[in-house]
C-alpha cells in the first residue's frame, strides 16, 4: 500500500509543480510584464494549482502515516530524527515546508479574489505563488523523487 501511495504522490507532484510553475509565471508576466486585464485563464490557472496542491497534501498525509521513513511513531526519539539529515527531511522539513507552501498558495488565492483591479490581483498571485513555489522547490527530496521515476521505467 505504501508503494502505491508513493508512486501516486510522485506522479501527482509533477502535476502540482507544472501547475504552480504555470500559475506563477502567468501571474508574474501579468503583474510585471504586460499590463493586461485579469482574465478567466488567470483564475483557472491559479485555482487549478490550488486544487492540485491540496489534493497532493491529502495524498502526502496518507503516505506520511503509511511510510516506513516516518519514525515518530516507532519509538525513536526526536533527537535521533533531528540528527540524521535524511530522517529530518522526511519527518520534519518536507511536510512542514510543503504545508507552509500550501498556506501561501491558499492565502494568495484568497487575497487576490478581494482585490479590485487586474494589476492588484495579478501582483498578489505573483507574490504569494512565487513564495510557495520557492518553498516547494527547496524541500522536494530530489534524489528520492528521481529514484522513484527510474523505478517506474
Amino acid at each position: 500500500m505504501e508503494l502505491v501511495f508513493k508512486y501516486i504522490h510522485s506522479v501527482w507532484a509533477v502535476l502540482v509543480l507544472v501547475a504552480v510553475i504555470a500559475a506563477t509565471i502567468n501571474a508574474l508576466r501579468g503583474a510585471l510584464g504586460e499590463q493586461r486585464p485579469y482574465l478567466p485563464k488567470d483564475f483557472k490557472l491559479a485555482l487549478s494549482a490550488l486544487i492540485l496542491t491540496h489534493l497532493q497534501f491529502v495524498i502526502g498525509l496518507v503516505l506520511y502515516f503509511l511510510s516506513g521513513k516516518i519514525l515518530w511513531f516507532s519509538g525513536i526519539s526526536a533527537s535521533e530524527i533531528m540528527k540524521n539529515s535524511e530522517l529530518r527531511l522526511y519527518n520534519v522539513e518536507h511536510p512542514t515546508v510543503m504545508l507552509i507552501a500550501i498556506a501561501f498558495l491558499t492565502i494568495g488565492y484568497s487575497k487576490h479574489k478581494k482585490k479590485r483591479t487586474s494589476q492588484q490581483k495579478l501582483k498578489t498571485l505573483a507574490i504569494f505563488y512565487s513564495i510557495a513555489l520557492l518553498c516547494m522547490l527547496s524541500r522536494v527530496p530530489w534524489s528520492q523523487w528521481l529514484g522513484t521515476w527510474s523505478d517506474l521505467f
